[in-house]
């Protein structure tokens, strides 16, 4: 078992990772009768794909002597209505401005992101928009 997973109440759950006892709770967006105090769990299925993309490039990076440290992912979600789900996640990969990249990095590091698990992982139909900034 990876998780457990409690409904605390009022919109609300709590997550415990079994095997380091690390905790994320989650609340319902404001837009959808919660509160917006935590992430909701679409914005965790968001931030998932950033940290994805961030941790598998950070895999490979010995391999390709690529260096992403203090490299920043900004992350939008956007929903759609009929039926609610997630239709689009933009993500925004930006590189520390004192690194330079070859043009063989750039590439490794692109394949990379759009074939992390996760990216690999969420239905067609939802849009994932990556943009780079070197």
């Amino acid at each position: 078992m990876t998780a457990q997973v409690t409904y605390t109440g009022d919109l609300r759950t709590s997550a415990v990772h079994l095997h380091s006892g690390s905790k994320i709770e989650t609340d319902a967006p404001i837009d959808n009768k919660g509160k917006g105090a935590r992430f909701s769990p679409t914005d965790l299925v968001a931030v998932a794909l950033a940290s994805c993309i961030l941790t598998t490039i950070g895999i490979a990076g010995p391999v390709h002597d690529i260096n992403i440290d203090g490299a920043v992912c900004d992350v939008t979600k956007m929903m759609t209505s009929s039926p609610r789900k997630i239709g689009e996640i933009a993500v925004v990969l930006k590189f520390p401005e004192n690194r330079i990249y070859t043009n063989k990095q750039k590439s490794i590091i692109e394949h990379i992101a759009r074939t992390c698990p996760v990216f690999e992982s969420l239905h067609p139909d939802c849009i994932k928009s990556l943009t780079f900034v070197w």
